[in-house]
């Protein structure tokens, strides 16, 4: 069996993620904290807090998206473009999604010295994106409800817009936001023909 980028990323996330539950120094080093970015220029941290989760069932939920639709894209990617190519854009997806996940609350809390937040939610948002773009049409199961990828883009950012709007949820709906973004904007980047495949699904 080979072991593919997705399989690696899965495996050095729940390690790292384990890891952090029983040490809370390591943690601390690694969660995003914008006001450290910009203050003390700890600009790891924008990559960083994508290893590690708050809890099991953080990291759970996830480590399944991310299993289930990520290892579909990868491979839909390797088929496109050939392994080498198809592993570089997957990775590029994961990583920048999860970077790209941080702007806007570091925007947003650059001066807040305690705001901090953890999380692949990010980066699997783009990846689950990048496969809702790329299969629009594919059959998901969400809560127990069938749906097709495209509606559930669309309640995802309804339901993302909402809670970000009305606040105190504890989570980073904003970087779920961002993410999702990037992953749709990655995709028209590498494959516009996907983005015309959307186009024409409305104009029918």
């Amino acid at each position: 069996m080979t072991l593919t980028l997705h399989t690696i990323i899965l495996i050095v996330t729940i390690l790292v993620s384990v890891n952090a539950f029983k040490n809370e120094d390591l943690k601390q080093k690694m969660l995003f904290n914008a006001y450290l970015c910009k203050e003390q220029n700890q600009f790891y941290r924008f990559f960083s807090h994508v290893l590690i989760h708050a809890d099991f069932q953080h990291l759970a939920f996830n480590m399944m998206s991310f299993y289930f639709l990520g290892r579909y894209l990868e491979a839909s990617f390797i088929y496109e473009y050939g392994f080498l190519n198809g592993e570089v854009y997957f990775l590029m997806l994961y990583v920048f999604g999860g970077f790209f996940a941080t702007l806007i609350p570091y925007i947003r809390n650059n001066s807040n010295p305690h705001y901090n937040s953890l999380g692949a939610s990010g980066a699997v948002s783009a990846v689950v994106f990048g496969f809702v773009l790329w299969n629009p049409f594919a059959d998901l199961i969400v809560l127990f409800f069938p749906m097709k990828a495209w509606v559930f883009g669309l309640l995802f950012f309804a339901y993302e817009y909402w809670a970000d709007k009305k606040g105190g949820t504890g989570i980073a709906h904003d970087a779920h936001i961002g993410g999702a973004l990037f992953g749709i904007l990655f995709i028209l980047i590498i494959n516009i023909d996907k983005g015309k495949e959307i186009i024409n699904l409305y104009l029918k």
